[in-house]
């Protein structure tokens, strides 16, 4: 499967809420299921990195599939406020890469 463009991927999820009546949640929505999500992820680090192991009636979820929710209900927010997150990523790289760029030890390239 060849790689998606951000915009591509914006343009995905666009298509898929597109197809039903509700649409796009409302931000304050989406913030709550994100904040759902983002709990769901720290849990499974905690199995995976903490003292907390799974019981054995819990679902297999992982890591990457807790993150890939994440990234969808981003995404989704994201489409409903029309934020292009390809602007909003090169913005945010262009901070670190100015503001930030001594703030943190740089592996020695030599």
């Amino acid at each position: 499967m060849p790689d998606k463009s951000m915009k591509q991927m914006q343009q995905e999820v666009h298509e898929y809420i597109s197809q039903f009546k509700e649409g796009y949640f409302s931000p304050l929505s989406m913030l709550a299921r994100m904040t759902e999500e983002v709990g769901e992820l720290a849990r499974e680090v905690n199995h995976s990195f903490g003292e907390k192991p799974k019981k054995k009636d819990e679902p297999e979820n992982s890591i990457e599939y807790e993150l890939g929710d994440i990234l969808f209900i981003l995404i989704c927010f994201a489409n409903s406020l029309q934020i292009d997150l390809q602007q909003a990523h090169d913005a945010v790289m262009h901070k670190f890469n100015t503001r930030d760029k001594d703030r943190w030890t740089k592996l020695n390239t030599d």
